[in-house]
C-alpha cells in the first residue's frame, strides 16, 4: 500500500501519463484526435465522473486533499505558462495587413457566437444548476455566449500542421482572425470576472503592469544573452499572474497578459516551440487530470450531455453565420467560408481554461463547467474530419 504523499503524487501522475497515450497508441487516433483532446477525456475518465463512481475506494485513495493540493501546485505552473504561449504568439501586426478582410471577418465571427450563445445562455439560465451562486444574470449570459466565441489558438495551429495548411494563405488567414478574437475575450473575460470588492486592487495593478511592460520593452533591448530574456521571461509571467489574482482577476489572466506584451521575435522560434510542446507534454496532463476532478454529474448525466450537444450545436451555427456573412460582405471564393468557419470553432483548451476562471469566480456551476467541457471536447474532434472532406471538395 502507498503511504507518504510522495508515493501517491507519483503513482497518480504515473496515471496521468499512461492513461492517454495508451489510449493514443492503441486507437491510433493522431490522425483526427490530437493526444491533448484524448488528455482531456483522460482526465475526465479519472475523474468522479467515472473512476470516482466504478471504484470509489481507490479514486479516494489515491486522490487525497493533500495530493490534490500537489498536483494543482504543477497544473497552475503550467497553464500559466500555457496561456503566455497563447499570448506571446498573438500577432497584431499580421491584422493590419489587410485590415478590410480580417476586421470584418474576425468582428463576425466572434459577434456571430456570441449572439447565439447569449439568447440560449438566457433561456437556460434559471431552467437548471448551471448559474454560479455569484452570477448575475449578464455575467451568465455574457460569458457563455464568450464561451460560445472562444477559439483554441494553440491546438488550431496543431490542428492546420496535422492537415496541412498551417504554412498556407489559409493557416495565416485563419491564425490572424483567431488571435483578433482572442484579445477581444480575454478583455471582456476581465470584465466578466472583475471582482468590484478589489477594484481599487486592479486600480493599481493595471498601470504599473504598463508601466512594468515599458520597462520590460527597455531591459530586454540590453540584453545580448538569449538565456536571460528566457529567464527573465518566467520571473515576469510568474509575478504577473501573481498580481493579477492579488487584483481580483484570475492568475490566468495574467499569465495570458504577460506573454501578449513580449514581442515574438524576442525569442527564436524554434525555442519557443520546444518551450509550448514542453508544458503541453509534462505539466499540461496534470491540469487535465484536475480538470475532470472538477466535472460534476449531479444534475444527471443526460442533462449535462444534452446540454454539451446543444452548446456544439449553437456555436458552431453561430461562428459559420457569421463567417457565412463575412464571406459575402468580402466576396470570397463559394464554399470558402465552410473551411473558414469550421477551423475557427475549434474549442479544445483554451475552452476549457475559459470555464475554468468562469468556475473559480463561481459564475458558472461544476455541472455547466461539465457540458462547456464536453462541448469543447466535441467541437475539437469534429475539426479534422469535417476539414478534411471540405479541403477534398
Amino acid at each position: 500500500m502507498l503511504r507518504n504523499l510522495s508515493e501517491l503524487f507519483l503513482a497518480a501522475t504515473l496515471l496521468i501519463y499512461v492513461v492517454p497515450y495508451i489510449i493514443w497508441k492503441v486507437f491510433k487516433t493522431d490522425n483526427f484526435v490530437p493526444l491533448p483532446i484524448i488528455q482531456i477525456i483522460s482526465g475526465l475518465l479519472l475523474g468522479p465522473a467515472v473512476l470516482g463512481s466504478l471504484h470509489p475506494e481507490f479514486f479516494n485513495y489515491l486522490f487525497t486533499k493533500d495530493n490534490i493540493n500537489v498536483l494543482s501546485g504543477v497544473a497552475w505552473l503550467g497553464i500559466i505558462f500555457f496561456v503566455w504561449s497563447a499570448g506571446v504568439h498573438l500577432d497584431i501586426k499580421a491584422a493590419f495587413t489587410n485590415k478590410k478582410d480580417t476586421f470584418t471577418t474576425a468582428s463576425l465571427a466572434l459577434t456571430g457566437p456570441l449572439v447565439f450563445g447569449s439568447i440560449f445562455a438566457f433561456i437556460i439560465y434559471d431552467r437548471g444548476p448551471w448559474a454560479g451562486e455569484q452570477a448575475a444574470t449578464w455575467q451568465f449570459v455574457l460569458a457563455v455566449g464568450m464561451g460560445m466565441a472562444v477559439t483554441a489558438l494553440p491546438i488550431l495551429v496543431l490542428l492546420m500542421e496535422k492537415l496541412g495548411i498551417f504554412n498556407g494563405p489559409i493557416g495565416r488567414r485563419v491564425l490572424t482572425y483567431a488571435s483578433l478574437d482572442d484579445i477581444f475575450i480575454w478583455v471582456v473575460l476581465a470584465i466578466i470576472i472583475m471582482d468590484w470588492d478589489r477594484s481599487l486592487r486592479q486600480l493599481i495593478f493595471l498601470p504599473i503592469f504598463a508601466l512594468a511592460a515599458y520597462g520590460l520593452n527597455a531591459l530586454v533591448k540590453t540584453l545580448k544573452n538569449k538565456q536571460d530574456i528566457w529567464y527573465i521571461t518566467i520571473v515576469w509571467t510568474i509575478a504577473v499572474a501573481l498580481a493579477a489574482d492579488w487584483s481580483g482577476l484570475h492568475y490566468i489572466v495574467g499569465g495570458f497578459m504577460a506573454g501578449a506584451v513580449m514581442k515574438k521575435e524576442w525569442f527564436e522560434e524554434k525555442q519557443l516551440e520546444v518551450f509550448k510542446n514542453t508544458v503541453l507534454i509534462l505539466m499540461m496532463p496534470t491540469y487535465f487530470l484536475l480538470t475532470g476532478l472538477r466535472t460534476s454529474w449531479e444534475v444527471s448525466g443526460i442533462a449535462v450531455l444534452l446540454l454539451a450537444l446543444g452548446l456544439f450545436v449553437v456555436q458552431f451555427a453561430g461562428k459559420t453565420t457569421g463567417v457565412f456573412v463575412a464571406s459575402k460582405i468580402l466576396g470570397w471564393p463559394k464554399g470558402e467560408w465552410k473551411l473558414m468557419g469550421t477551423l475557427l470553432q475549434t474549442k479544445a483548451l483554451i475552452e476549457i481554461i475559459f470555464a475554468t476562471i468562469l468556475l473559480d469566480k463561481a459564475i458558472i456551476t461544476a455541472d455547466m463547467f461539465t457540458a462547456l467541457l464536453l462541448m469543447a471536447v466535441i467541437s475539437t474532434m469534429v475539426t479534422i474530419p469535417i476539414t478534411r472532406k471540405l479541403l477534398k471538395a
